[in-house]
This record gives C-alpha cells, sequence and structure tokens, in this order.
C-alpha cells in the first residue's frame, strides 16, 4: 500500500509541475504574441527600418563578404 501512495504522489507532483510548467509557457508565448502586435502597430515591424543609412550600408558589406566566403568554398568543392 506504501507503495502505490508514493507511486501516487509521484505522479500527481509531475503532473502538478507539468501544469505549472504549461501556464509559464503560455503566457511566455502571449507575451511575445503582444509584443509583436505592439511592433505591427506602431510601424516598426522590422528594426532595419529604424536604422540608419550607414548601418545598412554596413550590412550590406557584411553581406557581401558573407557571399565571397562562400563563393571561395564553392570554387573548391567539385561537385
Amino acid at each position: 500500500m506504501s507503495e502505490q501512495l508514493t507511486t501516487i504522489t509521484i505522479a500527481g507532483f509531475a503532473l502538478v509541475g507539468a501544469a505549472i510548467f504549461t501556464l509559464a509557457a503560455l503566457k511566455a508565448w502571449r507575451g511575445w504574441l503582444e509584443l509583436k502586435r505592439l511592433e505591427l502597430g506602431s510601424g516598426q515591424g522590422h528594426v532595419a527600418a529604424s536604422r540608419g543609412p550607414v548601418a545598412e550600408r554596413i550590412e550590406v558589406a557584411d553581406l557581401r563578404e558573407r557571399i565571397r566566403k562562400l563563393e571561395s568554398l564553392a570554387a573548391c568543392i567539385d561537385l
């Protein structure tokens, strides 16, 4: 009888823990969705839209560098 009571107790605690975790994850999800709604509503849906021209030029230069590295890797591999 004691072994069954222990098993039921452990199962109960596991169920309560899973419920707490699920509720916390649901609250975090709803918070993230609300944040995205606020971003879309304010017109700043993308962070790059608020950057200046200098930051955009740096990002383009970074992308060009990545492409150059990928092209050099592709040139070394015979398919």
